[in-house]
């Protein structure tokens, strides 16, 4: 061990150096509640899925969370994509988050992220969303930590 790392470890840090922005949101009554974002954006029930045994009459933690990280994943694509020149007309991403218990007696996500790029060859693309998978955040704050699988068509 050197610092702290393992030797042999590739582990990069990731960690922002510099914040440039803080969104705030607050939960009330968690699962069977709402929540609310500091700037009065965001004001949504939340409730179980009927999967999980509630009533689904409300948006659900695992919702917000492929929708955070469909949207930020594509903005990465776009940036990469920008700086290299391609035209990524038509592009989409999609986001699928499951849940499901550990073996830690807890809980787990799991992601699959569908990925539209209908203009680009399929090398492009890939090495496309390869890049972007580095520089997006929600990729770095999930990076060995949950199952991400990228599924591009």
């Amino acid at each position: 061990m050197i610092d702290g790392t393992a030797v042999g470890d590739t582990a990069v840090d990731t960690r922002p150096t510099k914040i440039m922005y803080v969104a705030e949101a607050t939960a009330h009554g968690g699962r069977d509640g709402y929540v609310t974002s500091q700037d009065g954006q965001i004001e949504l029930k939340v409730a179980m899925p009927p999967a999980l045994g509630g009533d689904g009459n409300g948006t659900n933690p695992e919702q917000l969370f492929a929708a955070g990280y469909s949207a930020c994943f594509h903005n990465a694509l776009v940036l990469v994509g920008r700086r290299a020149g391609l035209d990524l007309t038509g592009s989409t991403v999609a986001a699928k988050v499951g849940i499901g218990p550990n073996k830690q007696r807890g809980y787990g996500l799991a992601v699959a992220l569908s990925i539209s790029l209908p203009v680009l060859d399929q090398d492009v693309a890939t090495k496309l969303v390869d890049a972007a998978h580095e520089v997006c955040p929600y990729s770095n704050a999930t990076r060995n930590n949950i199952e991400v699988t990228i599924l591009l068509g």
